[in-house]
């Protein structure tokens, strides 16, 4: 059985970053690296590739090129987890053995929670599209194009879900493209949501309501997407209170997928009740097993599941780390620090960040609940190269 110091698993956003800053350490760690994955990606670009801005291409590269040096890529599937003796058991019988683990392991997009949704998403003429996932997020640009007039639906599940924003920037992208093609009249715009609210905090919630209001688009709230039937292009969709259920007939609609923690956590002794990891929220540290930490969508972390909060949350993971195995305190602490850049239409976003208790924490000198161009070109241009470049690299900012 092979042991290392540490043991990360997950090869995304916040595996890279936290193996590359062990690594870069001067006392640097043994580490290996647990991920099937030959591909990596850039996944908020999604948004801007779902509205025609970028190829899907530009998104993507190989893992390969992200395994920092000298750490061990071990590109296998986990099973289980046996925590009490320090042990991870692979898809391929082998044991893996650690002084110290990192989950790292990301989110599960439930597609097969929605009957009807699996088969036709994606799929020529059926007019249901999805920015979340790498093979059907170019059908959200066809369907946007193609679209002339009739109904467009665009759905946000009561789970937690990776960027949080995403399905809000879409219907913005998608009612902007309508209105400088001409065909915004014709298109009846709803945006249906299992939550009770446009956003979490009140300062940028006023400035997106105002948004949603300029452009019409229709708002259902505490409405979950149940099932798709898409030979009658219906999607029927059930309150979460009362139950009723309502049907509403689309021509395109474009669905964020239920999510939840990946099922080999969900059944594992890590797991808390709702599935995620259990852990400190200031630490990253696992609430009872002391050796073990998690950060990124799969810890149970109460903030928002983005990027910007895993570049926030390495740091402070990498150094408990470091002190755990230097059996030292721990000194680091998150504050609960996410971001998402909102996007509101071609050139125009509202960047909000905020902590734990949604009050805003804004980088910048001004009042970034107004749209602004400079805020979306850092969306585009500015954060991918600080992601490729920086963060994946293990570097600080």
């Amino acid at each position: 059985m092979a042991h290392y110091q540490v043991v990360v698993v997950g090869g995304g956003s916040a595996g890279l970053t936290v193996a590359s800053q062990l690594r870069n350490k001067p006392n640097a760690p043994e580490v290996a690296i647990i991920d099937p994955a030959s591909k990596h990606y850039y996944q908020p670009l999604w948004t801007l590739i779902g509205a025609g801005v970028f190829p899907k291409e530009e998104s993507e590269r190989s893992q390969a090129d992200f395994i920092p040096a000298g750490a061990t890529w071990i590109q296998e599937y986990v099973t289980s987890f046996d925590p009490d003796n320090n042990k991870i058991a692979l898809k391929n019988g082998e044991e893996v053995s650690y002084d110290v683990l990192v989950v790292a392991a990301g989110i599960q997009i439930d597609w097969d929670k929605i009957p009807g949704l699996k088969e036709s998403v994606g799929k020529p003429g059926t007019g249901v599209c999805s920015n979340y996932d790498y093979n059907t997020v170019d059908s959200t640009f066809e369907n946007i194009k193609n679209m002339k007039s009739g109904t467009a639906v665009f759905t946000h599940p009561s789970t937690p879900i990776k960027c949080g924003g995403a399905p809000l920037k879409i219907t913005y992208l998608a009612e902007d493209y309508w209105s400088k093609h001409g065909v915004r009249n014709n298109i009846d715009i709803k945006f249906v949501k299992g939550g009770p609210g446009i956003f979490a905090v009140k300062k940028y919630a006023d400035s997106l309501t105002k948004v949603a209001d300029r452009k019409r688009i229709d708002r259902v709230w505490k409405h979950d997407l149940k099932a798709l039937h898409p030979d009658k292009k219906e999607a029927v969709f059930q309150h979460m209170e009362s139950g009723e259920e309502m049907t509403i007939k689309y021509d395109m609609i474009h669905v964020t997928p239920p999510m939840s923690a990946p099922d080999f956590i969900k059944n594992s002794p890590l797991a808390a009740d709702s599935g995620w990891v259990e852990v400190d929220k200031e630490t990253t540290q696992h609430t009872r097993y002391h050796n073990v930490f998690a950060l990124g969508d799969c810890s149970n972390l109460p903030t928002s599941k983005t990027g910007a909060a895993i570049r926030k949350q390495a740091p402070v993971t990498t150094a408990n780390v470091m002190a755990k195995l230097a059996d030292k305190a721990m000194a680091k602490k998150y504050d609960g620090y996410t971001s998402c850049p909102l996007v509101t239409g071609y050139g125009k976003l509202i960047l909000a960040e905020f902590d734990y208790n949604k009050e805003p924490m804004e980088s910048f000198p001004f009042n970034q609940a107004e749209e602004r161009y400079s805020m979306y070109a850092l969306k585009a241009y500015g954060l991918p190269r600080m992601y490729w470049h920086g963060m994946l690299k293990g570097r600080e900012f």
